[in-house]
């Protein structure tokens, strides 16, 4: 029964909703990496991102004006990562933040002495656990570019993270998945990309394990091919979380 309510009521908003399918259609062309999305992938995409506009609140900062190309190109990359989960990976929160580039953050560090140093930096992006996804425009009108670099996919890739307690590259796992495995996995290839630079992978990702994930999947949509070239075992179980093939 519930089930029923719950398709009713998606149904409503998807038939009530202000885009229409040539809408979504032309938001879509400016963002170069759907274009590997099937018709059904598409039309699946189209009516998950109609519900995320809808259970999402999205609002300017600094004057910054919330256009529908905005929303839509926002709502695209959002539902991007969680195609085949479903909206619900992304429960528990409802605000998206854009300023018009990047804003100035409070950052608390710690150096190899252990020694907690606070002050501010530039961001172009950051989640907060149960809280609001941050973004700068600047950078998210040039996601989807097939550049290896996606703020929108990073952020909201902290929040799956998020889903089970404070990001640290370990997100929960499907039934028919193995936490060992993955911990295994991502452990190991951290330790390595400390070390070593691959070819495409953003040196950020060498943070901490939670960047790490981030950045990855950035690039596991974005260029499959330069995560697959650099970490195999990573794309094999990227493929299994996100339920996607991007190669």
């Amino acid at each position: 029964m519930f089930g029923m309510i719950k398709d009713w009521r998606e149904q409503r908003i998807l038939d009530n909703s202000e885009f229409t399918t040539a809408d979504w259609r032309q938001a879509a062309k400016r963002i170069v990496i759907l274009d590997r999305l099937n018709e059904d992938e598409r039309s699946r995409l189209f009516e998950l991102a109609t519900l995320f506009l809808d259970e999402k609140s999205i609002t300017g900062a600094q004057g910054f004006e919330i256009t529908d190309k905005v929303r839509l190109s926002i709502a695209l990359q959002a539902c991007l990562p969680i195609l085949n989960l479903g909206l619900e990976w992304y429960k528990g929160w409802s605000s998206i933040i854009i300023y018009p580039g990047s804003y100035k953050s409070q950052a608390k560090t710690v150096d190899e002495f252990g020694i907690v140093h606070e002050g501010q930096q530039h961001r172009s992006g950051e989640a907060w656990q149960r809280g609001p996804v941050i973004l700068s425009w600047k950078d998210a009108k040039h996601s989807g570019e097939r550049d290896g670099h996606n703020v929108v996919i990073h952020e909201f890739v902290h929040k799956l993270d998020m889903l089970n307690g404070r990001a640290n590259g370990f997100p929960p796992m499907h039934p028919d998945m193995d936490p060992a495995r993955w911990t295994e996995i991502m452990s190991r290839d951290f330790e390595n990309f400390q070390k070593h630079r691959k070819s495409g992978l953003d040196r950020y990702g060498a943070t901490n394990p939670a960047e790490f994930f981030a950045v990855l999947s950035e690039v596991f949509f974005e260029t499959p091919q330069k995560l697959f070239d650099a970490y195999p075992d990573i794309y094999d179980i990227m493929v299994k979380f996100f339920q996607q093939t991007p190669l």
